[in-house]
């Protein structure tokens, strides 16, 4: 039998779902490399076949953050493997539709470039599309990144490309610094070494929203896997490999993270930092380092490595990953342990508390602190009144601590709501600027002005963006950068840690006086993960089920109200409506709350828990976090239990 044969015969005989026989039966189609389709021949001959489902069942997709995917197959083929790198990736990205490889990416590559050539038409403009692509420390990421320039040259566009690893947000910022109108970062993030990825950004820096993502979509799904082909070559003539001054700009913009820049100095803050082998490094050290900050770095983890040695997870929101920066900071009596993700643009923490131990801040933790800090300090500098005003505000996720839209009506700023991904208070960033443009009566109204200026102007013409954050440890200082920033979110923390010292007390003192203000409050995650093509189908049962039938309660907790972000009308601060996704916010009879989704970047099942407690005195304070801890704990088995039983129903 043929491999074709065969594969279609596993289909019959339900060792292949549809959707992957068809998907082969094309790709093998589609004038194949040698070594590709080898691998396919390798598989089938083998009998992988739950390796070639989940290889082959879809196409990989834009989500919340891009594409995102595995590079490095499950069981790989001898044909992939070939000669091993000196980081031991394999020569070929995994063969398959659902993976990040040379035909995934071109694919991509070809729609974002067709997509973007329209709607330039649309403008009327007549410039060659431009695109600035950056990548990460990954397998396969510099050959991903000159890839995509080649092809997009090839094309007939512009493309520019960084000589070497750079971060998520400078990419962010240069799209707007070259004016360039698309880009993209080859990156994973946080996630397992096997995993790469491509995040999409269009015109204004940020990730792209609808309609960009489904036309951007519509025009990869229209590419013919014939075409494909003939890109595999690289062709590098026409790529502009950025200079210095590409770093400098974006280091500038960065830099406008500090608001008081000698409050670093006066306290001679001790400060450990790890990039986790990742981007943050090229960076971050130097803004910390500029900024007065006595910068341990931890020199086991200072180098680029793709296998991410060091740790399990190169996730800086995971204790393990701090390990050695908290055993340095321990060592050498540091206040504050940093740590960024390999794109740098997470940010996790450790502080050194009363005890003297050093102590793991959670994600909403250090937005909450940074929202009551920097906040205090506009007002002290005289930046936004004293009073609050409604053009000023605060954006963060629905799935992020309700403490920050305590802290934002403590302050009298309005605070926005938006779904997931940073890509969404992006976007809120955009309509602001476009309002400004308008009252100005300017095109430019970016970053042209200095920042007092920009705040001055965002108040009298539109809305004044003071501070952003996610609970997934992204966090953007202000909006000259348009995605959230790891870099940045250093040189802000640092400050906090400062002004703290300087008062004498530590950042979890700092912490306890934002309870007693506004209430305590505590936040839980539950993640189940299901891979493949038969997790893909569970978590789908979950977001379907809880909308046909949604929970009425969990032990002795009722459900008061079931919000429905895919069929009900939910609009944001401003009146704007917010756009239609499978996300459920569950209200219970004890006050907390929490809400559902599926992720958009990795294979699982999210759900964010909200609890809530009054505080009379800093007394009854610790009292009050352990019975809400319980409490929460309680509800956190018989959530997830839920869950588990309606993924396999």
């Amino acid at each position: 039998m043929t491999t074709l044969e065969k594969i279609t015969a596993a289909g019959s005989a339900g060792h292949l779902m549809p959707a992957a026989v068809q998907n082969l039966q094309d790709l093998l189609g589609a004038n194949l490399p040698p070594w590709a389709a080898a691998s396919i021949d390798e598989l089938v001959n083998a009998g992988e076949w739950s390796e070639l489902n989940d290889r082959f069942y879809v196409y990989l997709a834009f989500g919340t953050g891009g594409m995102r995917g595995r590079t490095v197959g499950k069981v790989a083929a001898k044909a992939e493997t070939g000669i091993l790198s000196a980081t031991g990736a394999p020569e070929h990205a995994a063969i398959g539709c659902n993976v990040l490889n040379d035909f995934t990416l071109i694919r991509a590559v070809i729609g974002l470039f067709r997509y973007t050539k329209k709607f330039l038409a649309g403008r009327q403009e007549a410039a060659a599309p431009k695109f600035v692509i950056a990548h990460d420390v990954r397998h396969f990421s510099r050959h991903f990144c000159e890839l995509a320039a080649s092809t997009w040259t090839q094309l007939g566009g512009e493309a520019f490309i960084f000589d070497g690893p750079r971060p998520t947000p400078q990419l962010s910022f240069s799209v707007r610094w070259l004016q360039a109108h698309a880009g993209v970062v080859i990156t994973a993030s946080h996630n397992p070494p096997h995993d790469n990825g491509f995040k999409a950004y269009f015109d204004d820096g940020a990730q792209v929203v609808p309609p960009h993502d489904t036309g951007i979509v519509d025009e990869v799904n229209a590419v013919p896997l014939g075409e494909l082909s003939r890109f595999l070559n690289k062709d590098l003539g026409k790529v502009v490999t950025l200079k210095r001054e590409a770093d400098d700009e974006y280091l500038s913009a960065a830099g406008t993270a500090l608001i008081d820049r000698d409050i670093i100095k006066q306290a001679q803050l001790k400060v450990v930092f790890t990039n986790i082998h990742g981007t943050g490094a090229v960076h971050s050290l130097p803004l910390l380092i500029h900024a007065g900050c006595h910068v341990s770095p931890v020199k086991s983890q200072l180098e680029f490595d793709a296998n991410f040695p060091t740790v399990r997870s190169p996730n800086p929101e995971n204790s393990e990953a701090l390990a050695q920066g908290v055993a340095l900071a321990t060592e050498i009596g540091a206040e504050v342990v940093l740590a960024t993700d390999p794109d740098a643009d997470r940010m996790g923490v450790a502080v050194r508390n009363r005890a003297g131990q050093m102590e793991l801040l959670t994600g909403n933790q250090i937005g909450s602190l940074l929202a009551e800090y920097r906040l205090s300090k506009y007002k002290e500098l005289g930046l936004i009144p004293a009073a609050g005003s409604d053009r000023v505000c605060i954006i963060k996720t629905f799935v992020t601590t309700r403490l920050q839209d305590a802290i934002g009506e403590g302050h009298g700023v309005k605070v926005i709501n938006t779904l997931t991904g940073f890509k969404w208070i992006a976007a809120k960033m955009r309509v602001y600027e476009e309002q400004l443009r308008a009252g100005i009566g300017s095109s430019e109204g970016d970053s042209h002005q200095n920042f007092k200026d920009r705040a001055k102007l965002l108040q009298q013409h539109a809305t004044f963006y003071a501070f952003g954050c996610e609970e997934s440890y992204g966090y953007l200082p202000n909006d000259y950068i348009r995605d959230k920033d790891g870099n940045s979110a250093c040189l802000m923390f640092a400050e906090l840690c400062a002004a703290v010292k300087l008062r004498g007390l530590t950042v979890p003192e700092y912490l306890d006086e934002i309870y007693l203000k506004y209430g305590f409050y505590l936040e839980g995650v539950i993640n189940i993960y299901y891979e493949g093509a038969s997790g893909n189908a569970k978590i789908k049962r979950i977001l379907e089920t809880y909308r046909e039938t949604p929970p009425t309660c969990f032990g002795a907790v009722t459900v008061t109200k079931f919000e429905d972000f895919g069929r009900q009308d939910i609009h944001d601060a401003d009146n704007e409506l917010i756009p239609k996704q499978d996300l459920y916010f569950v209200t219970l009879s004890n006050g907390y709350s929490f809400a559902a989704r599926g992720s958009g970047t990795e294979p699982k099942m999210k759900f964010y828990l909200f609890a809530s407690a009054k505080v009379a005195s800093a007394a009854e304070l610790p009292d009050i976090k352990t019975k809400t801890k319980a409490t929460l704990d309680g509800l956190i088995k018989l959530i997830e239990a839920d869950a588990k039983q309606r993924a396999e129903s």
